[in-house]
């Protein structure tokens, strides 16, 4: 009896929050060149990419994100990594690149679009001088608070660090970043 009334706070959060949405009930237009809520985050230390989110999870009840990445990094992209509870996908805006996913490899150029399941290790590589790409996290996930520490680092982190840093943020570093053939 006394299990069933400690659960009973829990379960009527549960329904309350169903019935209250945390998406905003009017839509919104992010300018190109601009961020959502003003910020340029630079991926510093694992690449020099400019993220801008366009879509946050906060608008979404977390159910997505939506970045803008401006590739500044050739020859450079992020470690082979896994999200266990999020599906990504990219479109490229501009540039080219290669990305892995699982064991298979593809080019990618402008118009291309890929998707990388959740809890298959994936990774890509900028192979020209700068690129542009969208890219979205399904759910949201930790991905805003992952690129607003990646932007607070003015040393280059440690590969320890940068395992952390993505174990901290729900994705989880397996292999070394790609390299261009």
């Amino acid at each position: 009896m006394l299990a069933t009334l400690a659960a009973l706070p829990g379960f009527a959060f549960a329904k309350l929050r169903s019935m209250v949405s945390l998406r905003p009930d009017k839509g919104f237009k992010v300018n190109a060149g601009e961020a959502r809520f003003g910020i340029h985050y630079k991926m510093k230390g694992v690449t020099l990419n400019t993220l801008d989110i366009k879509i946050s999870g906060k608008d979404t009840d977390n159910d997505l994100a939506v970045f803008e990445q401006t590739g500044l990094t050739p020859k450079g992209g992020p470690p082979l990594h896994i999200h266990p509870k999020q599906d990504e996908w990219f479109y490229v805006i501009d540039g080219e690149y290669l990305f892995q996913v699982g064991e298979e490899k593809f080019q990618m150029k402008k118009g291309d679009t890929i998707f990388l399941p959740r809890q298959v290790p994936h990774a890509f590589v900028q192979l020209t001088e700068t690129g542009k790409m969208i890219v979205s996290y399904l759910p949201a996930g930790k991905m805003e608070a992952f690129f607003a520490v990646t932007d607070k680092w003015t040393a280059p982190p440690s590969k320890e660090e940068i395992a952390k840093v993505f174990a901290d943020h729900d994705m989880q570093v397996v292999g070394p970043p790609l390299k261009v053939d």
